[in-house]
């Protein structure tokens, strides 16, 4: 059945209130066309509960805004939805990246994460080619998709909202991979999911690293918000080796804007439940609002906290990951660097759970609580303990 306006409705009652479903939902494809977004294809998904979401068909099928009732969940940059015509990925060392940083979700891969790296290249087999550079954050969140399909697709009284597209990140004498995207969406429902298959279409043995970059804005987050994750351990801090507690910013409750704020970067080891599910929430209490993330422990063992709070950048990072911070080299040295040959492919399963109320915020922040007691402390001892990845 599907849940709309407060009652529960067969396909036939659905039908017999209106002459299209696109009244209530639906999934429609438009394109962007003005300034720095111009050209970008958009698909734009309504769920009839107040759920609004939009997908960037050009640049990696990555979320960009979010919103429930009017009420904004993805956090929009400066830089806008730019145009990957516009994009200089090799720009400003490596940083250039920023430019086209904006949106709930901003995919990273799909051979590399994290700051910039040169690689030895000798596993592709081409003289020429002494190294693979790679700038923040790699390469295919800047990549246009094949859109497959988009539209609804009734299961008897249930009715799901889909897009799929095909992301290729590949060059010649190089990586060839292929990232399949799926999402879906239940009409009367909260909850995105996004499936994804990471598959080496090449014949060269490639590394493959992965994360999203999940990004979520005011009024979710505002002074008073608070970071709710079943965390085990305190890994890692970027800031904790210089003055820790200086910009007065810990990583569970969470500040308005700050003027010159600096970047800080977390990485917490997370406890999954007893399915291998992990679920980090950012709430706003306040006002009964936020945002939960549910990804798979197996899939992404990592987790990284991003708080980007300066004044007019304002924003806190949900961060799942295949490695651990420290990056691609520490990855190989630990053997914890995942090598996909021909064929091969990893998978990847996450719900982005908008929580609207009260009620939906309570039932999230218990069911996380339930898993692992989080540290009190703003500023937990970090303890460098950095568990070994397994399986790759």
């Amino acid at each position: 059945m599907v849940n709309l306006f407060g009652r529960r409705l067969s396909r036939r009652e659905v039908a017999e209130h209106t002459g299209s479903l696109s009244q209530f939902a639906g999934v429609r494809l438009m394109t962007l066309g003005d300034g720095v977004e111009r050209g970008n294809r958009m698909l734009e998904f309504r769920t009839g509960t107040g759920l609004r979401f939009t997908v960037l068909i050009d640049r990696a099928m990555d979320i960009a805004e979010c919103e429930h009732n009017g009420r904004a969940v993805g956090w929009h940059s400066p830089s806008g939805f730019r145009h990957p015509s516009l994009h200089e990925y090799e720009g400003e060392g490596g940083l250039g990246w920023f430019r086209s940083f904006s949106g709930l979700m901003v995919t990273c891969g799909l051979d590399h994460i994290l700051f910039m790296d040169a690689d030895p290249a000798e596993h592709y087999y081409y003289g020429p080619r002494k190294r693979v550079d790679s700038s923040l954050h790699g390469r295919i969140g800047t990549i246009p998709a094949k859109l497959s399909g988009y539209g609804e697709r009734w299961d008897g009284d249930e009715c799901i909202l889909w897009a799929e597209g095909v992301v290729q990140q590949s060059t010649v004498f190089g990586e060839d991979l292929h990232l399949i995207r799926r999402i879906e969406v239940a009409v009367g429902s909260n909850d995105i999911r996004l499936h994804d298959r990471v598959v080496n279409h090449g014949f060269y043995r490639t590394p493959h690293m992965y994360c999203y970059h999940i990004n979520v804005g005011h009024p979710v987050l505002a002074e008073g918000s608070e970071y709710v994750a079943p965390i085990k351990d305190v890994v890692w801090a970027s800031h904790a080796g210089d003055d820790y507690q200086k910009q007065e910013t810990g990583y569970r409750h969470l500040p308005a804007p700050k003027l010159n704020f600096h970047e800080q970067v977390w990485q917490h080891e997370m406890q999954p439940d007893a399915e291998g599910r992990v679920s980090v929430a950012l709430v706003n209490e306040a006002i009964g609002f936020g945002l939960e993330v549910q990804t798979l422990k197996s899939q992404f063992p990592a987790m990284y906290e991003w708080q980007n709070f300066h004044s007019g950048h304002y924003a806190l990072g949900i961060e799942p990951s295949t490695n651990h911070v420290t990056g691609k080299q520490t990855a190989k040295e630990r053997g914890e660097l995942i090598w996909l040959e021909h064929g091969d492919e990893r998978q990847y399963d996450t719900i982005f759970r908008v929580l609207p109320d009260a009620a939906s915020v309570r039932d999230s922040v218990s069911r996380i609580r339930a898993v692992a007691t989080q540290p009190e402390a703003a500023y937990p001892a970090v303890s460098g303990d950095f568990l070994p990845i397994g399986g790759r």
